[in-house]
Formats: C-alpha cells, sequence, structure tokens
C-alpha cells in the first residue's frame, strides 16, 4: 500500500499546475480547466486522509465538492458561451471592456 505522502505530493504537483494556468493562461476555457484541476487536486488529498484514516467523511467532502465543480462547469461554460456570442472571443481581457 501507498502511503499518504505520494498521494499528498501528487496532489500538491496538480494544485501548483492548475494555480499557475489560471494565472498565467487568458483563455476563459482554459482557466475553468485549471480551476477543475485544482478542485481534483483537492478531492485526492481528502481521499487519501481518509483512506489513511479508515474513514468515509474524505468520501463524502469529495462527492460535494463534484457537485460544486458540476454546477461551476455549468455556469462557467454558459457565461464563456453568452460571452463568445457577443465578442466572438473568450479572452479574459476582452471581458473587463465588456459593459451591458
Amino acid at each position: 500500500m501507498m502511503h499518504v505522502e505520494f498521494f499528498l505530493i501528487i496532489a500538491a504537483l496538480l494544485f501548483s499546475i492548475g494555480c499557475v494556468g489560471v494565472l498565467i493562461r487568458r483563455n476563459a476555457i482554459v482557466i475553468l480547466m485549471c480551476i477543475e484541476l485544482m478542485l481534483n487536486a483537492v478531492n485526492l488529498t481528502f481521499v487519501a486522509f481518509a483512506a489513511e484514516g479508515q474513514a468515509m467523511t474524505g468520501h463524502i467532502f469529495v462527492f460535494f465538492v463534484m457537485t460544486v465543480a458540476a454546477a461551476e462547469a455549468a455556469v462557467g461554460l454558459a457565461i464563456v458561451i453568452a460571452f463568445f456570442r457577443r465578442r466572438r472571443s473568450t479572452d479574459v481581457d476582452d471581458a473587463s471592456l465588456m459593459r451591458w
């Protein structure tokens, strides 16, 4: 069986990649994908600690995080589609110029 430290290192690496992607990229869809990557890193951490402690609470938290991620994806993509229809771009720099 693998130790919890291995999973925490992988989760930290995934979270760091997602955080760098959010800070560097300008495409809204890529930013949403990086946020999903960060949420999955948190899920991996919850599952690792739940397996270490022989408890189910981490798995329950994962279901809540997955629910939030699904809602974020649906609402975020709807906003990106509405923005793309209006501006023909998904660049977040163009979104700051948006006035309704």
